[in-house]
């Protein structure tokens, strides 16, 4: 029995100019390795895409209606279960937003612990990956805002959130590149590079087209996602960051389109389980053919409402034995107000409670007393400066689940 071969999803090809490179004179280079890394390249030329028809195959119309329905699920679901002003909706929506910030950066090879990238965001980390994936999640809330209104200003400002904690990047920091870029090879030079970005002076002409395609609203909102996200990593408009910054423009396209209102979806935990089918769809994409790439952000979709539920689920369990372990104490008490916060933020001290619930330090302090006494929290010594109680049942869904990934 014979099988059809896959329609595909045609687009425009990539085009190619061909240069010559030569290794700066300063380089520390052996003779026979400049002699390797001079030579020919070919840079990208990416089509325009503003204006592009796109041939859709009936089966993948039927796969990318599935993925919107599920993404739609998961955000009803958080929706119904805590309720639209619900105190547990916020911090719930804000660890799926960090998970799929932890995701993205570890398809960079970025891997932080829950509680390394805890103590991070409570300012007792220790910087290196965790200061980094927190740009990262920065990153993410900027894609938010993003969603408003697709312009080269918020994404510059994405782009800047990204690098805020990456010292040695700050020149590059929320600045369209003006050097050529490349992928793959060696640092020397693009001769043997896998994709080299296009000339510095088309990336500016590019990215104001790849907005403008983002402003349709005459195509499958994932399909659109997916394009423009290939489109954006073809272009490479950054000298860091394309990657975690393409994947964040995802998330500003679900919200702005509607697809999502609620919650951030794990989306880069889908494209996490196979990395080497997320980077051979994008060369597919520049090769002239969308479907892959497609196929692997509508499956990704549907990976993070699956998983995202029983993230939400496993959590929501985690605060009912809370809950059960504060019984007896008055519901006016000062440890019910930090319970939902634990979700979001499962290393805790005192300062912490104060600038976010607006404790009083001896609230604050009764509050920790009262959630260390019921066994809710335990105190440990992982801070740099002051006392940190930690929630050891929420770190330990956090890295179920990105053990999770790297068994997949």
């Amino acid at each position: 029995m014979t099988h059809q071969p896959l329609a595909p999803i045609p687009v425009p090809p990539m085009g190619k100019e061909s240069h010559l490179w030569h290794p700066d004179s300063d380089s520390y280079l052996s003779r026979s390795e400049r002699m390797r890394e001079t030579g020919e390249y070919w840079s990208a030329v990416p089509p325009k895409i503003a204006d592009l028809s796109i041939a859709v195959p009936a089966d993948v119309s039927a796969t990318l209606e599935e993925s919107a329905r599920a993404l739609g699920e998961l955000d009803a679901y958080a929706g119904a279960k805590f309720g639209m002003k619900s105190r547990v909706l916020g911090p719930m929506s804000s660890i799926l937003l960090r998970t799929e910030s932890t995701s993205s950066s570890q398809i960079e090879n970025l891997t932080v612990g829950a509680k390394n990238l805890a103590l991070q965001e409570l300012g007792e980390g220790k910087g290196g990956n965790a200061a980094v994936v927190v740009g990262n999640v920065h990153a993410m809330e900027s894609a938010l805002a993003l969603s408003e209104t697709f312009d080269k200003q918020h994404l510059l400002s994405m782009h800047k959130a990204l690098l805020s904690a990456q010292p040695e990047l700050q020149a590059y920091a929320g600045r369209f590149r003006d050097q050529l870029v490349w992928v793959g090879g060696s640092s020397s030079g693009p001769v043997h590079a896998r994709h080299v970005g296009p000339q510095p002076n088309l990336v500016e002409p590019l990215i104001d087209d790849m907005l403008a395609y983002l402003q349709r609203d005459d195509l499958p909102v994932i399909l659109q996602c997916a394009i423009a996200h290939a489109q954006f990593e073809t272009i490479h408009p950054f000298v860091d960051g394309n990657g975690r910054v393409g994947r964040a423009l995802v998330h500003a396209v679900l919200r702005n389109k509607g697809l999502i209102r609620n919650v951030t979806p794990p989306v880069s935990a889908g494209l996490l389980t196979d990395t080497r089918g997320y980077f051979d769809a994008l060369m597919a994409y520049r090769r002239g053919d969308a479907r892959p790439i497609v196929e692997c952000l509508a499956y990704a979709c549907r990976y993070a409402s699956a998983t995202g539920i029983q993230l939400i689920e496993a959590l929501d369990e985690q605060l009912e034995q809370a809950r059960e372990k504060l019984s007896g104490v008055r519901r006016d008490a000062a440890a019910w107000k930090v319970l939902p916060i634990l979700i979001e933020q499962p290393i805790i001290n005192q300062e912490y409670l104060t600038s976010h619930l607006g404790l009083g330090m001896m609230t604050a302090h009764r509050a920790v007393d009262t959630l260390e006494e019921r066994g809710v929290l335990d105190r440990i010594t992982g801070g740099r400066r002051n006392k940190v109680w930690i929630h050891r049942g929420v770190l330990q869904v956090l890295d179920e689940y990105a053990a999770q990934l790297r068994r997949r």
